[in-house]
């Protein structure tokens, strides 16, 4: 289910699918890196200015599922123009910052992004942009990156399914919007 909080800037609604925190795992495998299955914890959230904060931390998981250790961490700043284009400012824990511009979809929340300008810091690992789709698909939130080094050309290297995450506080607010059901519960199937 999509909300959209009453306090979102306006200009926001058609990102307002991304909001909350979502986790989940995907896969990761690029030439010269490990190639490994990893944990992923996004949080997109606002404070009703005209921008979304962006926050992901990734872990490799070992066979059973569990972390072993950090993979990954961005954060950044998304911003939607009212022709639905995006642009997003991104900071890798590896030390590359990097622009990016995309499209939001029309009629569907899926975006399509590319990197615009990438920054490297000396000790930081080559790299010279990428593609992201984002997709909102039955209820989950997907994606899927691809990325280039002056070795590598552009090609797939990451990708994850994330379910959101339902806090108490929405939890309990949900159950007092069920005021009006019968004491039984069972008559709302009937």
């Amino acid at each position: 289910m999509i909300e959209i909080p009453s306090d979102l800037n306006p200009d926001l609604v058609p990102l307002a699918f991304l909001l909350g925190t979502w986790e989940g795992a995907g896969v990761s495998d690029f030439p010269g890196s490990e190639k490994c299955n990893f944990g992923q914890s996004v949080t997109f959230s606002h404070d009703g200015r005209d921008f979304i904060e962006y926050v992901s931390h990734s872990w490799v998981l070992d066979s059973e599922g569990r972390k072993v250790r950090p993979l990954e961490s961005e954060a950044g700043y998304w911003r939607v123009d009212k022709d639905r284009k995006v642009e997003i400012v991104m900071v890798r824990d590896q030390g590359v910052v990097e622009i990016w511009y995309g499209d939001l979809a029309d009629k569907k929340p899926q975006i399509d992004l590319a990197t615009d300008t990438v920054a490297r810091t000396p000790a930081s690992p080559p790299h010279s942009g990428g593609k992201r789709l984002y997709g909102y698909v039955k209820g989950d939130l997907m994606w899927v990156g691809e990325k280039s080094t002056p070795e590598v050309p552009l090609r797939p290297y990451m990708s994850a399914h994330l379910k959101k995450v339902v806090t108490p506080e929405q939890v309990e607010a949900w159950a007092k919007d069920l005021g009006d059901l019968p004491d039984d519960g069972i008559a709302f199937f009937k």
